[in-house]
Formats: C-alpha cells, structure tokens, sequence
C-alpha cells in the first residue's frame, strides 16, 4: 500500500506534467497533430497488410476491395485531422462521410477511430449546438453500420457500445473545453487583479504625492514667504536710512522669489493634477545664464563668462542640464570660496560635445565625510550621468577649484 505521503507528491508531477502538455500544446501544436495522425494511420496497417480483418464483433473480409482503395479510405480519414482545431465541424463532416462509404462497402478499418476523435475536437473546440449535431449524425450513421450495413453477431450490444464510446469521446472533449474556459477566466481574473494593483499603488502613490506637495506649500512656501517679505521690508528700510545693506537686502528677495518659484514648479510636477496656480513655466536654460551670473556678481565675485560653437542650437535638456550644473558650480563657489573670490564659467560645444568649465580662486572645498563629495558634486554627477558625461572635480594645481564636465551627443529622455 502506497503511504498517504506520497500522494501530494505524485499529484504534483501530474500536474507539473498536464502543464507542460498545456503548454506544448498551445506553443507546438503542428507537431501534436502530426504525431496523433501518425498514430491513427499506425492503426491502419494491419487493415492495408492482411486480407481479412476483426471487425467489431465479426470477422470482416476486406478483398472485395483492391488496395487503392483502402488506402483512399483510410487516406480520407486521416487528412482532415490536421484541420480538426481550426474547422472541427467541417473536418467531423469529412471524416463522417467516408466512414459512411466504407460501412457501404462493408468494411470496417481500424482507421474508423478518426472519427471519436472528430467528435472530441467538435465538443473541445466547437460550438454546444454542432456537438449535438455531430452526435446524432454519429449515431444515425452508425446504427445503419450495425443493422444494415456491416455484419454484427449482436447488433444492440454492439451499438450500445458504439454510441457509449463516441459519447465517452464528446465527454472528454467537454471537460477539456471546460478545463480550458475555466484557465483562461483564470488568466483573465489574474490579468485584471494584477491590473487593479497597479492602479491601488498608482493612486497611493499620488494620494502621497500631493499630500508631500501640500505639506511643502504650507510649510517651506510659507517660510520663504515670510524670508521674501522680511528682506524686502528690511532693504526700503536701509534705503531709506542710506545704508550700504539695502542691495544685499533686495537680492536676498529676489532669491528668495526665484527659490519660491521653482518651488511651486517642483510641486507642480510632484502633483498628480497640477493647478493653473501651479503650473509648470518654461525651465531655465543657456539664455537664463546671464542673470544667474548677474545675480552672483551682485554678491561680491567678479566671474566672466563666455561661450564658444553653436550652443544656442543645443536641446533644451542639455540646456537645462548645463543651467543647472553652472548653478550648483557657483553655489559652491559662494558658499566655500566666499564673495572676494573670481570665478571664470566656459560652455564650449563641439561637434554635439559640450564641455562646461567653472574655475575660481578661492580655497579648496571642505569634504563631506569620510571625504565623501557633497550633495552638490553628487547632483552635478547625476545630471551629467544622463548624457554619458565625464566630471572632474577638485583643487587646482595653481589653486582655486575646478569643476570640469563633459557631456556627450545622447539626447536625455525629454528630447526625444
């Protein structure tokens, strides 16, 4: 007696191996039907080679009939087989007429067996209405094979069996059918469960987005807020005193208007929806390079800038990209180097290259730690990453700091 706990095994090889017919069947299905014609026409040969054959209850002489047309016979069984998926009602119809000019002959092959499988085909792969009428031709056509036609010892015993047979073939035919109806709604559930997942986590994710997005409004928007007001009320005062703090003053609204800005541009992406109130405007790029650079001159460094080739020709992603390195260049350079330093900023293009270089005269940067760059330096790296650049930066031999980068012709995915 086989113990309990080898039954879970074993259904699991069958099921691993009705699987892997599934799915040899769906991916290979030329090569199933060749092999089950091929064994149908096997069973054939023992009719085509000998003159006298078991028929299904009597001996059946079959040399009345000359070879050619037995081998028309079987011939007519076997061939529309390979069309039994695609147009199971026509091959059932096919092989149901030969088999009914053979019973008129009196013959009876073994290739006759054709016709259970035209029957599975129709209940597995057509319509409920064409099984019932391919059974009821089956069973007309092989009732006058048993009390007309071919010689049986005991006609109802043998059509009994007969007509068993061809409904145990429609049987299984229905329960592939179901079987297969009830996996692919299966296929279909796990599609749609899956799709609605996708669509939960997209909804999180932009519940949670403009709830960041609010977040930041009410709480960085209203602090530079509350900076852009004190700083402008605090330069008309030095103005109006005469004091020299009144243009630093001003800038550091001006800045903080500009940050206040992009700001709400951030979160106008970081929302799902954006406002008309949040909308996004036009990023920055090579033309906005002059005010960036008036701005810091404005602070105290002296910089010089220029720039060489047809930059203005660039694409508005390497424009931003060479905006925004500039911007994080002279950010360090203010917040390391201090305002009595000189700055010098290079965008040179050539040949779809573009190379940006900004220099200044101030002390090496201070590291973060275990020497690890800045966040600047990261960001800087991470922009040009996306054009396959190449960043050097550091101290200069002849003192001072560079930040060299180069970007290469690849078009970020915002130009293509």
């Amino acid at each position: 007696m086989v113990p309990m706990s080898t039954t879970p095994s074993a259904q699991a090889r069958l099921l691993a191996v009705q699987g892997w017919l599934r799915r040899a069947d769906q991916r290979h299905r030329w090569v199933l039907d060749l092999a089950l014609m091929a064994l149908v026409t096997a069973t054939s040969v023992h009719d085509l080679v000998s003159p006298d054959s078991r028929g299904p209850f009597e001996n059946i002489h079959q040399a009345d009939l000359p070879m050619w047309a037995l081998i028309a016979l079987v011939a007519g069984m076997i061939l529309p087989l390979w069309w039994r998926r695609r147009v199971p009602i026509a091959a059932f119809g096919a092989i149901a007429a030969v088999s009914l000019v053979q019973f008129g002959f009196g013959v009876w092959l073994q290739t006759g067996v054709s016709l259970l499988v035209a029957i599975y085909s129709v209940a597995a792969y057509g319509s409920l209405r064409a099984l019932a009428w391919a059974y009821g031709i089956t069973a007309v056509e092989l009732s006058l094979a048993v009390f007309l036609l071919v010689p049986f010892g005991e006609p109802l015993v043998g059509l009994f069996l007969l007509l068993g047979t061809t409904a145990g073939a429609a049987s299984i035919g229905l329960v592939v059918r179901t079987r297969g109806a009830y996996l692919n709604a299966l296929e279909d559930r796990a599609a749609q469960l899956e799709i609605e997942r996708d669509q939960r986590i997209r909804l999180t994710t932009a519940t949670e987005r403009s709830r960041v997005a609010r977040e930041m409004h009410d709480i960085v928007g209203h602090n530079l807020a509350v900076m852009i007001g004190l700083a402008d009320g605090a330069a008309v005062l030095a103005e109006s005193r005469g004091e020299r703090s009144g243009e630093p003053l001003r800038l550091i609204g001006e800045t903080g208007r500009q940050a206040l800005g992009e700001l709400r541009r951030v979160l106008g992406v970081l929302r799902s929806e954006p406002t008309d109130e949040d909308g996004l405007s036009p990023q920055p790029g090579l033309a906005d390079l002059d005010d960036l650079i008036a701005r810091v001159r404005a602070a105290g460094p002296a910089i010089s800038y220029r720039t060489t080739g047809d930059v203005r020709d660039l694409g508005g992603g390497v424009q931003l990209t060479i905006y925004r390195i500039v911007q994080e260049a002279l950010t360090n350079t203010l917040k390391h180097a201090g305002t009595d330093t000189s700055a010098t900023v290079l965008v040179d293009e050539d040949n779809g290259s573009v190379r940006i270089s900004v220099t200044d005269t101030g002390s090496a940067y201070p590291q973060g730690p275990a020497g690890e760059p800045g966040h600047g330096l990261v960001g800087i790296r991470e922009r040009a990453g996306l054009y396959g650049g190449e960043v050097v930066a550091g101290p200069r031999d002849q003192g001072g700091w560079l930040v060299d980068v180069v970007l290469h012709n690849r078009p970020a995915p915002e130009d293509r």
